[in-house]
Formats: C-alpha cells, sequence, structure tokens
C-alpha cells in the first residue's frame, strides 16, 4: 500500500515541475507557509529513560508518584505529563506479580502426641454466604485426640487477628510446644512468627504443595 503524499511534500513537488514559487504552491494547496516551513523537534527521552530505569531497577516496589518524587528530589525538572509518558512507554506502569520465595522446609513425620499441648495444628477453610459474600474460618486442634480447640469464623482473618486470638486461647488452656502449619501469608508474617519466638513455640512449617503433611487438620 503506498503512504499517500503530504502536502510539504505536494509543495516541493510542484515547486521543482513547475515554474511556481512556495508561496503559490502553498496558495494552491491552501496551506500556511509557516506549517511548510515548521520542523516537527523530535522529543529525545534518553534522559528520562535512564533515570526511570535505575530507579525502578533499585526499587521495584515503587510506583508512578514515589519515583516521580524521587526524580525531583535529585533536581530533575520534568513535568508528571513527560515522565509518565515515558513510564508507560517502558511499560512501568504494567503491575508485575512477584513469585514470593520461601525457605525450604524439611519434611516432618506426622506422629500423634503422647499428651495434650504437644502440637496444634493450624490451618484455614473458606466458603461463601448466600449472599456470595466470602468468609474463612481459622481451625485450631491439638493433634493429641484432633480436639477442635477453637474454630473462628470472620470475612477477614489477618496475622494480628490470629495472635491476638491465640494469645487468649494460651492464657486459658496453655501454650503448645509446636504448631504445625501451611506456608500462608497469616503463618509466614512477622507477626505470627515473632509470637511464636515470644512463648518459645516451634513452627512446623509443612513442605510447599504438600497438604498431606497437615492432615490431622
Amino acid at each position: 500500500m503506498v503512504k499517500p503524499a503530504t502536502k510539504r511534500e505536494v509543495v516541493a513537488y510542484l515547486v521543482s515541475e513547475y515554474p511556481i514559487n512556495i508561496r503559490q504552491a502553498c496558495k494552491s494547496l491552501n496551506l500556511e507557509r509557516s506549517s511548510y516551513y515548521y520542523h516537527p523537534k523530535r522529543k529525545d527521552d534518553t534522559d528520562v529513560i535512564d533515570c526511570l530505569s535505575q530507579l525502578s531497577e533499585k526499587h521495584s516496589s515503587y510506583g508512578f508518584k514515589k519515583i516521580f518524587y524521587s526524580l525531583r528530589n535529585e533536581g530533575f525538572g520534568w513535568n508528571h505529563k513527560k515522565v509518565y509518558r515515558v513510564y508507560k512507554k517502558l511499560g512501568l506502569n504494567i503491575l508485575r506479580k512477584r513469585r514470593r520465595r520461601l525457605a525450604s522446609r524439611e519434611r516432618q513425620n506426622l506422629e500423634v502426641p503422647e499428651k495434650y499441648n504437644e502440637v496444634w495444628s493450624m490451618d484455614f477453610m473458606s466458603d461463601s454466604l448466600f449472599n456470595s459474600r466470602r468468609f474463612r474460618t481459622l481451625n485450631i486442634i491439638d493433634d493429641y485426640n484432633r480436639e477442635s480447640i477453637w474454630i473462628e469464623a470472620g470475612l477477614s482473618i489477618g496475622a494480628m487477628h490470629m495472635t491476638d486470638l491465640l494469645e487468649w486461647i494460651v492464657k486459658e488452656r496453655g501454650k503448645p510446644k509446636a504448631i504445625r502449619t501451611d506456608n500462608g501469608p497469616e503463618f509466614t508474617s512477622s507477626v505470627f512468627t515473632n509470637w511464636c519466638h515470644k512463648y518459645r513455640i516451634e513452627i512446623r512449617y509443612i513442605q510447599q504443595g504438600k497438604p498431606v503433611q497437615n492432615a490431622f487438620i
């Protein structure tokens, strides 16, 4: 497919082929001479690209606002429209899903304890109400006889909620020597691990993708 000629190209052709000047050629095409002589400046975004690339590599969790204010703090005067145009051009506005790295887990035999409060098992379950609203239950059992110590239900049960509940259970029942869990975000959070360290409770994480290792719960 042939690309159509621009008015500037037509003017150049008329001037070269016919005995007319640029003013007459522009008038015949209803083109302003200023438009004919104008040459757009190419946008040089090299400096912006370099700065954005360096900042995004150094601070991978930063969004556009943090990156823009970091540029301002470093003394760059580019306006937010220009920076955001280059930001989108580089694809930095696309959310990148980061794979969570977990520490390697060792397989531990699933043995029945000899008495109460030796090992507890914990896990979450989820379901939905009649209006399709999701809710979760946190289930805690004693591995000795599979006694259900507590079932906490709620629309959202975070690590802080979970440790507050465990704090109350420990005061009422006593603490276990170990707790077996999977590698969910609530169980690997610093809130939960710090709480277990405070009471000197061992955390027995199962291997990733091996729910049978937490079969009692």
